[in-house]
């Protein structure tokens, strides 16, 4: 799975104002294919579990009480060099400090409502992938 997945989410915010769409559809003209796809609402125990690596760090609170707020898309997306190459389709962590163009500058407002989530290392794609999904779902 290395190099050629990664992994999103579109954000509780996002989702809330509409732009699962107009997300989907940058996506897709980057290049990624997606190749598994659901619309799920998270309960604070899988949030925590999910961002458990952050479980030290002050904003883990929020995050988690902000993901459990409302529904998310979570979605595997594939193209060569998926990790890297997403990073730079959604942009800085703070959309005040992301590209222009960028997912997060287009549709963040701020460093919680960033619109979405990205995989930062194949490695975490992998987890990320797995956390959410069965082997069965992902084709």
């Amino acid at each position: 799975m290395a190099g050629n997945k990664t992994f999103t989410i579109i954000k509780p915010f996002a989702v809330r104002h509409g732009y699962i769409g107009p997300i989907l559809a940058k996506i897709n003209d980057a290049g990624f294919r997606i190749s598994a796809m659901k619309f799920i609402h998270l309960r604070i125990e899988e949030a925590k579990a999910f961002y458990a690596v952050h479980k030290e760090r002050p904003f883990f609170e929020p995050l988690v009480s902000f993901m459990a707020s409302g529904p998310i898309v979570v979605a595997i997306l594939e193209k060569e060099n998926a990790v890297e190459d997403y990073r730079k389709l959604i942009g800085a962590t703070n959309p005040a400090e992301a590209a222009e163009g960028t997912i997060r500058k287009l549709f963040g407002t701020n460093l919680q409502a960033n619109a979405v989530h990205g995989s930062d290392c194949d490695e975490n794609a992998i987890n990320e992938c797995n956390f959410f999904f069965s082997q069965r779902e992902r084709f």
